[in-house]
């Protein structure tokens, strides 16, 4: 392909991107859970255009809302994984540190959580007792409290057995902006760990593949992490997420979307471990795009960079971070990716998920 011709399909794909989101299927489909194009469409044209507010349209993973003189953070996710207990981890923490982290990647010291669960006619008591345990050992490690929730019951056969929606609130105690739309070109674009993991331990759990393997799902709560990089580089951090469904890739493109940068990927640089690489690569699956529980992506002024890693990696859920990228002026609101054998593609944003239900 001339330059010529790759800057008119830039040029296209720019302006499919721009237009306003529409709602063309007529039912629900998995891809609309999987944090993907169909998820994006179905936010957009449905949810938005009926809830729009000021607070709701940055489309962040919480909302900060104004409290007296205080700023709060206010997030909210349900749990629909399965199966419900996988090597690392089960629903109940997975709940507790991912609402955590949707707190914690504003900025936020996260305090208080509500739960609800919705369970199955015939669901063991043991198992409920255990996933309680989990969710209530994950509260304390974070520092939060679960003071309010709700129960409702179902018929055999509705609920899939378990499913948790937990909501939470956190303060912001200081007065940086952080957002996906403060990324700016010339920034460097991290990763605070191996991608992956928590995805390919759940495809694994379900048993379907035969492959054995001693991975663990990566989930945790970030806030360590947050509270170190913010001490490190103050208002030298533009932006955070947590790169849960479609994995990194899906957060890169919600970083250069807000931003209306590019973002240029250096793929050698991803760490991905082997058991995640070789899982992959049998199912056909990019490893970007398979969720993490435990792992955020950062955005940070360049001459904070040595700074950012230095912080990550002096933490255990760190200590393999790594640069992986750049914000770029051009072209703008698109991932580029540059490849090991020195080529360049186009890193975009799947139509659903590959792996539903892992989270």
């Amino acid at each position: 392909m001339t330059a010529e011709q790759e800057e008119r399909v830039l040029r296209r794909i720019e302006r499919a991107r721009r237009r306003k989101a529409r709602m063309r299927d007529e039912r629900i489909t998995l891809a609309h859970g999987a944090g993907g194009k169909a998820t994006q469409t179905l936010i957009e044209a449905v949810f938005l255009e009926a809830f729009d507010n000021p607070m709701l349209a940055p489309l962040e993973d919480q909302a900060v809302c104004p409290a007296g003189g205080a700023r709060l953070a206010f997030t909210t996710d349900s749990y629909v994984v399965s199966p419900l207990f996988f090597p690392g981890g089960d629903i109940g923490d997975l709940a507790v540190n991912g609402t955590v982290n949707d707190l914690a990647v504003s900025g936020a010291r996260p305090l208080y959580l509500s739960a609800g669960f919705i369970l199955e006619e015939g669901f063991p008591v043991v198992e409920l007792t255990r996933i309680a345990g989990s969710m209530a050992r994950a509260a304390r490690a974070a520092g939060v409290r679960i003071v309010t929730g709700d129960t409702k019951v179902v018929e055999r056969g509705k609920a899939d057995g378990l499913y948790v929606t937990t909501a939470g609130v956190g303060v912001l105690e200081h007065r940086f902006v952080l957002g996906a739309g403060q990324a700016r070109p010339g920034d460097a674009v991290l990763v605070s760990g191996p991608v992956g993991d928590h995805g390919t331990t759940v495809m694994l759990a379900r048993g379907d593949l035969g492959i054995e393997s001693g991975l663990t799902s990566d989930t945790a709560a970030l806030t360590p992490l947050v509270a170190a990089l913010l001490d490190a580089c103050g208002d030298g951090v533009r932006c955070l997420r947590d790169a849960t469904r479609g994995g990194v890739a899906t957060v890169l493109n919600e970083i250069a979307r807000a931003s209306e940068a590019a973002v240029v990927l250096e793929e050698a640089a991803v760490p991905v471990r082997a058991e995640v690489r070789g899982a992959a690569e049998l199912l056909g699956i990019d490893p970007l795009y398979i969720a993490c529980e435990g792992r955020m992506v950062v955005v940070v002024a360049a001459e904070r960079a040595d700074a950012a890693l230095s912080a990550l990696r002096a933490h255990p859920l760190g200590e393999r971070a790594a640069v992986i990228g750049r914000m770029a002026p051009d072209p703008a609101r698109l991932v580029l990716a540059r490849t090991e054998f020195g080529g360049t593609r186009i890193v975009d944003v799947l139509i659903g998920d590959p792996l539903p239900r892992i989270c």
